[in-house]
């Protein structure tokens, strides 16, 4: 079926590269291999109005809030060159429309530099535009450079805080969580200035640089559902990389930004090494030994999937006589006596889909019925009561959500009499996830056909749709925090569900069992350069012991373009995954079908 088109160790010990706050550093090794009876204490100290940073893992020299040198203590390896100290910003804010404002020493300003203890140090700018103070700790216990930006105006309308660095080497390779792990050049044209929002976009908080022996990275450990960004160059310069401090919105009157604390490290190795140490950390932050334990032992049995699948009792027959049922995931999405995308929340299944579901059941497969998290259609009678609270744009307050017209997608009617009479161009509108009464109303409406259908799992559309927003706290939720809440809700519907959803990240991943993921910016149509962006498994190596994933859309191997999505999910860590039409597809396959049925065979 066609989907809509959707908006857009080498030198570390495992012991000592998993030393985070909280955990037990190792007792053998440091975090760059040396002893840890050899590990002089961190420093920072300023001389010259320069700020120098040592710790048993880096070195490092800040000018005016530009990183001018950034070295592995062990290797020597510089990761900074030609840092351009004249004309280039190190901290910014960013109004609507990207507008970047310069919080520095031009215009009459200043920058003064102070030593406020043997391992912190503040930088604080007084410029024509606005105040902003960089402060610089050095973590005796993890090695960490820590750099928490902020800054200040008279001037509203402030979405967030950046701290840049530029003059990185050239010949790193930028390693993040985008559409589950892209491992390019900073120059690549699929990244070159781009700002990616978490956690959307940027999947997890966390970006490492990747040289041929070692690298180093950038992460935050925020537990505390807080907006942030990374900006992949800029217009002119595709090594400089930008770190975003959002505040929630509404930010007509908002007048400031920061909060966050970015933190720094270098390591050996390839960059599973600090992807691993952010899991550990992840891991204990949200508590998720506790959520492992609850994964259901068949998940691990699913080897193969189907997306988009149509109801037809067929192609059940067929697949039984190429795989064992327990192996397959079914996402079924045409279930209802409603067309798709519409009428939500209402789910009534009707005869053929009930026909569907039974078959499947009793002949041992996963089939998982297409709901939705906080689309709904406002034609709807619930829409009365959860009419107040919509998504609306953080920079325009348009409403979000979407229409379809001549199979392209326009946005959402702000005719209050347009909204409610446009069923059938699926007209639908995002409700905020943190309010209680929503997810009440989509709990009991999920409920009644789990326990008609006797099902135990469940696909719920649109997880990964929480980003800032106009009105960002509803009960004193973010959307990101009402979407942890919302998934663990519907997973404890009835004796307890199984859920899917659709993209991955760090909040998704806590409670989901599957996650239907995109490619690189092609959510049905490819876009040029995309096999560019496989050969990263990164949110397998995150989210993977919680989450398994399989493949979106266009995954029929009819042609060499759907061969090479099919072939990027697999690099990226997903189940073999097919999309067909027919149950002659999965009867008389083609190449590309019969290989993935044979991966997930073996």
């Amino acid at each position: 079926m066609k989907r809509r088109n959707f908006i857009k160790t080498a030198g570390i010990s495992a012991a000592a590269a998993l030393v985070t706050p909280g955990l037990e550093p190792g007792t053998s090794d440091s975090y760059s291999g040396n002893s840890k009876d050899q590990i002089s204490p961190a420093s920072v100290k300023v001389k010259d109005n320069i700020v120098y940073i040592e710790t048993f893992s880096l070195s490092a020299v800040i000018d005016k809030g530009i990183v001018i040198s950034l070295k592995d203590k062990a290797s020597g390896e510089e990761f900074i060159e030609k840092p351009d100290t004249t004309n280039f910003r190190a901290l910014q804010l960013l109004y609507r429309n990207n507008e970047l404002s310069n919080i520095n020493e031009e215009k009459f300003g200043n920058t003064e530099v102070h030593q406020i203890s043997e391992r912190r140090a503040e930088i604080v700018f007084h410029s024509w535009d606005g105040d902003g103070v960089l402060t610089i700790t050095a973590d005796d216990q993890t090695g960490d450079l820590m750099i928490e930006p902020s800054a200040s105006t008279s001037r509203p309308g402030v979405l967030a805080c950046r701290w840049n660095i530029t003059g990185l080497r050239q010949s790193l390779e930028l390693v993040a969580p985008f559409f589950q792990g892209i491992k390019l050049k900073l120059n690549d044209p699929l990244i070159k200035n781009i700002r990616w929002g978490w956690p959307f976009q940027w999947e997890a908080g966390l970006a490492m640089f990747q040289s041929e022996k070692g690298g180093f990275w950038v992460h935050t450990q925020d537990n505390k559902y807080r907006f942030k960004a990374i900006q992949t160059g800029t217009q002119d310069d595709p090594f400089t990389i930008g770190f975003d401090s959002e505040a929630y919105g509404p930010i007509d009157d908002n007048l400031s930004a920061g909060g966050l604390c970015w933190r720094i490290n270098t390591y050996r190795g390839d960059w599973k090494v600090p992807a691993e140490r952010y899991r550990q950390w992840y891991w204990q932050a949200y508590n998720l030994d506790a959520e492992e334990k609850l994964r259901q032992k068949w998940i691990n049995d699913i080897s193969f999937a189907i997306s988009w699948c149509p109801g037809d009792p067929a192609i059940l027959d067929a697949l039984s006589k190429k795989i064992s049922p327990k192996k397959v995931l079914i996402h079924f999405p045409n279930w209802r006596t409603d067309n798709y995308d519409e009428n939500y929340p209402t789910f009534i299944p009707s005869e053929s889909a009930k026909t569907f579901i039974k078959k499947g059941q009793q002949m041992g497969f996963h089939i998982m019925p297409h709901f939705n998290s906080i689309d709904m259609d406002p034609s709807n009678p619930v829409y009365s009561y959860v009419r107040d609270f919509p998504y609306r744009s953080v920079e325009n307050k348009q409403l979000q959500g979407w229409s379809w017209y001549n199979r392209r997608v326009i946005g959402v009617p702000e005719s209050n009499t347009n909204r409610l009479n446009n069923q059938d161009k699926k007209v639908m509108v995002k409700i905020h996830p943190g309010l209680s009464i929503w997810r009440s109303i989509l709990g009991q409406n999920m409920l009644k056909p789990v326990n008609e259908l006797s099902l135990d799992l469940v696909f719920i559309d649109v997880t990964l749709c929480i980003w800032n927003i106009h009105n960002c706290l509803v009960e004193s939720m973010p959307p990101t925090e009402g979407m942890n809440k919302l998934i663990k809700h519907v997973s404890e519907l009835g004796p307890g569900l199984v859920v899917g959803g659709e993209g991955l990240n760090e909040i998704t991943a806590q409670r989901q069992s599957f996650a239907q993921v995109h490619l690189f910016r092609s959510s049905q149509d490819s876009i040029e350069g995309i096999e560019r962006s496989g050969g990263c498994n990164l949110n397998q190596v995150l989210f993977g012991r919680l989450v398994k994933t399989f493949g979106y859309s266009n995954l029929s191997g009819r042609n060499k373009d759907t061969e090479t999505r099919m072939q990027l999910h697999l690099e990226h860590g997903a189940v073999p995954t097919v999309t067909i039409s027919l149950a002659d597809e999965i009867a008389n396959p083609n190449a590309s079908v019969k290989r993935m049925l044979e991966l997930a065979n073996g």
